[in-house]
């Protein structure tokens, strides 16, 4: 099994020595990845499929055929960090994967020889085994789901229409219908599901022997493909509520984000993630945290106002990354971006799209909001101090703030919810303030 790992935008080469990839395997990579929901029109919007390599896009995960696996892991990085290791950009994607998902996942408890040697998914793969391993000890959850059988003595009801009908030839049988408690639910027919496909994707030893021990335990359980499970059945309460962490993963490998690709001659698995996405998502979710019993409440992808109107019929319709909301009005609107912005001393316009800015410039005057803001991953090329800039909107003495600022995402959610309260604080002040100067 050929296994390379390289990081967004980056290039690999064709080529047999350990820092290339056989153009065969390329290929066939390529074809899994054309296959990709992410692949857009072209079919390149997770790999670049070149005369001398193959480029990785934003997009990131792990596309596996049945000889190789490329890993493509995003560029999260500090100010002032040197080179980061491949076991520190899966730590923090797997972070950020945790605080999109729900999932409350214990980095310390995988060693760091695990985060240096395996990729993304067998990472994820051993969470799930560790995690369902655990449940399953305490006990698999079972329900009383009523079953239907010909039994030589009574038990629960006769079922009357089959007794003088069907069996009218057989009175020595009795058409029994009861209640009896099986393991044979919805909830364990997903964990099923999960084991059976992760048994195809896990590479990893330890991966494969949990896997293996894991099917034994769900013998007793129906297999039933992906698409017909029954998600809508299964109900947790208070008896069952460990199983929501593993929920949460069996949706992400089954559902969400991970996809079993075949065509013609290429067949394989791939686990992606889009970074705009997940980083938009990522904000989203630790700003809600952040301010929660602040009085300001947060909404993505919401808003829905359109730009242009024939009569009754709305045309162009916005769908802003995060709104933040104060009672019954948008005080801010959040547009993140997944993009490198450059130092002032390279470029006075930091690399900002102008389309981003006139974009946002709409957001304010559609949604009659005074705060708008572009929020940018930082990075080592930045000074050590998260950028946080206010520009006056259309005019210099414009109430309308535009502000430019970067979250760290390599300390831990903590500071990083605190920073965010802070960016939305100093940009909320700032209207009030422009206001008073211009009195």
């Amino acid at each position: 099994m050929i296994r390379r790992t390289i990081r967004e935008w980056q290039r690999i080469d064709y080529g047999l020595d350990n820092e290339s990839l056989p153009q065969g395997q390329a290929d066939r990579l390529a074809a899994l990845a054309r296959g990709s929901r992410f692949a857009g029109k072209s079919g390149e919007g997770v790999l670049e499929h070149g005369r001398k390599g193959l480029r990785a896009r934003g997009v990131v995960g792990v596309l596996a055929t049945s000889d190789c696996q490329l890993e493509i892991l995003p560029k999260i990085e500090g100010a002032g960090e040197g080179p980061v290791s491949e076991a520190r950009l899966r730590q923090r994607l797997i972070h950020m994967l945790s605080t999109v998902h729900e999932l409350p996942i214990d980095t310390g408890a995988m060693t760091s020889l695990a985060w240096q040697r395996d990729t993304v998914l067998e990472l994820m793969i051993r969470l799930f085994c560790n995690k369902l391993t655990d449940a399953v000890r305490i006990g698999m959850p079972r329900h009383y789901i009523e079953q239907e059988e010909d039994l030589t003595t009574l038990r629960g009801r006769l079922d009357v229409t089959r007794q003088f009908s069907v069996l009218a030839v057989s009175p020595q049988r009795l058409a029994c219908r009861f209640d009896a408690l099986s393991p044979d639910i919805a909830l364990n027919q997903v964990m099923r599901a999960t084991i059976a496909k992760l048994t195809r994707l896990a590479q990893a030893p330890d991966n494969q022997r949990s896997l293996r021990e894991l099917g034994f335990v769900y013998a007793d359980v129906a297999q039933v493909a992906p698409k017909a499970l029954r998600w809508e059945q299964i109900t947790l309460d208070r008896s069952n509520q460990r199983w929501r962490d593993l929920l949460a993963l069996a949706r992400l490998f089954l559902i969400e984000r991970h996809q079993q690709t075949s065509g013609g001659a290429v067949e394989g698995h791939a686990l992606l993630f889009e970074m705009n996405v997940l980083f938009e998502k990522f904000v989203a979710r630790l700003l809600s945290q952040a301010l929660a019993g602040s009085g300001l409440r947060v909404r993505a992808q919401t808003g829905q106002r359109d730009c242009l109107y024939e009569g009754d019929n709305g045309r162009f319709r916005t769908k802003p990354d995060i709104l933040v909301w104060q009672d019954d009005r948008v005080v801010m609107v959040i547009d993140t971006k997944w993009k490198r912005i450059v130092p002032r001393i390279n470029d006075p316009k930091q690399g900002v799209a102008q389309s981003d800015v006139y974009q946002l410039m709409a957001y304010a005057q559609l949604y009659n909001c005074q705060n708008v803001m572009l929020l940018y991953p930082h990075h080592a090329d930045l000074p050590a101090e998260p950028l946080c800039q206010h520009f006056a909107i259309a005019r210099q003495d414009a109430a309308e703030r535009l502000s430019l600022a970067t979250l760290d995402l390599t300390g831990p959610a903590r500071a990083q919810k605190e920073a965010l309260k802070q960016l939305v604080s100093a940009a909320l002040s700032e209207a009030p303030k422009a206001l008073a100067a211009r009195d």
